[in-house]
């Protein structure tokens, strides 16, 4: 399939990225993109500076570091031309031919006209510098020969724009624009395959990320998210949970934090309507049913632990207490067999900034030790789950370990 140059004006009837953002603060357009592409998550480290980089990402080969992105001359993108800032995006090639590893999703954003990139470049530019040089990459061999990229790119990386379907709605064909170029969710979303590129056969099935796992989202009804209404969808996009369905942690939680809230509705809603008609793949943790396990209040550590410092906020009826984004009963992370977003929630906890307090989860990592907290896991998922999964002290030893570096 080819995909030729468009304006993000294509479609008759899609919204207009001048538009008012989520927090009803008008925005230009290059602001828009930047944040409907999520630059920031990735160009800041926690308390530093936005778009400075710096922030470490973790391969099976090594560390890499986001570059500094500001208008700095010496350690940012202030001397960058327009064609070479076009072709970082479109092709992963950068200043002075510098190739770009796929931690950094050109293979996503290459889907993106030289008009919308533009636009970003200029909101970039209209910010303060930045003096700041990201720490230097430590890759093995041979994964250090940058040169290398070219035949990844060559298999890999299409350098093809974003081609609207004709047989589909204005609205499908701007939330397929948004999923799969700016928004680059396959990015996290899609397993990867031998080389570290997403396996189109099973976009949207779900990933490993770090200490998390980024969760089905394709059309399918029990493993995806084809049974979420559509206003459900908006929801979790908008404030970080949808009531029953699913509440964002770790990468996700910074993804609605930094970019998708601040989208409008029109633009969210065009989202949910393209993921919910996505190839349905039948993989990854499944959505329970609203069913409280009554067994699961045997005593032990876990349901101790939970009385002690968990019911407050989630109450033992899974409902959330002051906010339903407290709730429990139906979210996958409670049926996932390995406690995996489960034990990093309680290890790193969720404080988003644009939350109220009683939406926020406080991290536990130095109040409880490994057998406490994994008990606990065990009993939410037991209690609030259909897996009967358990999780040992050296599963959380495990992730202790993997956030402290």
């Amino acid at each position: 399939m080819k995909f030729i140059h468009h304006a993000l004006a294509l479609v008759a009837g899609c919204s207009t990225l001048n538009a008012y953002a989520g927090d009803t603060v008008p925005v230009s357009k290059g602001e828009y993109l930047t944040r409907a592409a999520d630059c920031v998550a990735c160009h800041v480290v926690p308390g530093g500076k936005s778009f400075a980089g710096g922030l470490e990402f973790k391969l099976p080969f090594g560390s890499i570091y986001s570059p500094n992105i500001t208008p700095d001359k010496e350690t940012g993108i202030g001397n960058w031309t327009d064609d070479e800032f076009v072709s970082a995006l479109q092709k992963g090639v950068g200043k002075d031919g510098k190739h770009y590893y796929p931690a950094f999703p050109y293979t996503s954003y290459t889907l993106m006209s030289r008009e919308d990139i533009l636009a970003i470049k200029g909101y970039l530019f209209s910010l303060e510098p930045v003096k700041q040089l990201p720490p230097e990459n430590k890759l093995s061999f041979p994964f250090n020969q940058r040169w290398g990229m070219m035949f990844w790119n060559a298999f890999f990386a299409p350098n093809e724009r974003f081609l609207p379907d004709g047989k589909q709605s204005a609205e499908w064909n701007r939330g397929a624009y948004l999923v799969q170029g700016p928004g680059h969710c396959g990015e996290c979303h899609t397993p990867r395959n031998l080389f570290q590129a997403m396996s189109s056969d099973r976009s949207l099935a779900g990933a490993e990320l770090g200490n998390w796992q980024a969760y089905n989202i394709s059309s399918d009804v029990q493993r995806g998210i084809g049974a979420w209404p559509e206003n459900a969808i908006v929801d979790y996009l908008s404030k970080g949970y949808a009531a029953g369905y699913g509440g964002a942690g770790g990468p996700m939680a910074d993804a609605v934090e930094h970019s998708l809230r601040h989208l409008n509705p029109e633009d969210l809603k065009a989202i949910a309507v393209y993921l919910k008609s996505s190839p349905a793949r039948a993989e990854g943790v499944a959505r329970p049913p609203l069913v409280i396990n009554d067994a699961a209040l045997q005593k032990g550590v876990g349901l101790k632990v939970f009385n002690d410092t968990c019911v407050a906020c989630h109450q033992l009826d899974g409902n959330g207490r002051q906010s339903p984004a407290g709730g429990l009963a139906g979210l996958k992370t409670v049926n996932d067999p390995t406690g995996r977003n489960l034990i990093a929630t309680l290890l790193e906890g969720h404080t988003p900034v644009a939350m109220r307090a009683d939406q926020r989860m406080p991290e536990f990592t130095g109040s409880y030790n490994d057998e406490e907290l994994a008990a606990v896991s065990t009993f939410v998922l037991r209690r609030f789950g259909q897996s009967q999964g358990q999780v040992k002290p050296e599963d959380v030893a495990k992730s202790r370990a993997s956030a402290l570096h």
